[in-house]
């Protein structure tokens, strides 16, 4: 489960400490709250992971580098939007940063002007990340209230199968397939069978 957020909260790892002072200072000038780390296993060592919307992290650091980050951030599913940053930049990095997810890549010294549209673009996809996660946990609780019997027919239903047909695969009179489908429709909050239809769409019943 995702925890809360903190609205504009940055975080920005870097080992050379003035560097990130000084994108810090440029960060909280722009109104949004920013806190440093020196080294990815700080950074991990930090709950921020989970709380912050954007993550501005140098690519080759003495240790775990920015791109090993990268991958055990999304081994953990901790959706946290990259910006990466570096001073010797290659091809092949920046090919991997992206695939692997990263808002973007830039090249130190950084432009002021660049690095504030990528954080834009940064808290924007975070906002969405976080509102499509609340929206499925909300799916997933209604789906744990329905019955074993009511998650057997909602498949059946939402696949195109008839009642009469529905109650034909389970073993059941169709009379009880029908209370089951307007408890479904009842307990998902459903308010229409179209709407049933793409809430089943988006869950993922294995995580339940």
């Amino acid at each position: 489960m995702m925890k809360e957020r903190t609205a504009d909260l940055l975080a920005i790892l870097d080992d050379d400490t003035s560097f990130q002072l000084a994108l810090q200072d440029l960060i909280e000038a722009e109104g949004m709250s920013a806190v440093g780390f020196g080294s990815a296993e700080q950074f991990l060592e930090s709950e921020v992971r989970h709380t912050a919307a954007c993550l501005i992290a140098d690519l080759r650091m003495p240790g775990m580098s920015g791109l090993e980050l990268q991958t055990r951030l999304n081994a953990e599913r901790c959706t946290i939007p990259i910006i990466f940053l570096t001073g010797r930049g290659d091809i092949p990095a920046t090919v991997k940063a992206m695939k692997e997810g990263a808002i973007d890549f830039l090249t130190k010294p950084v432009e002021k002007n660049l690095l504030l549209a990528a954080v834009d673009h940064a808290l924007k996809k975070d906002r969405i990340t976080r509102r499509r996660t609340q929206e499925n946990e909300e799916l997933m609780t209604r789906y744990r209230s329905l019955t074993p019997r009511e998650r057997e027919v909602l498949p059946l239903l939402v696949s195109g199968l008839l009642n009469k047909q529905a109650a034909g695969e389970l073993g059941i009179t169709e009379y009880t397939v029908q209370i089951h489908r307007g408890n479904i429709m009842r307990k998902m909050k459903a308010d229409s069978f179209a709407s049933l239809v793409r809430m089943a769409g988006k869950m993922n019943p294995d995580e339940s």
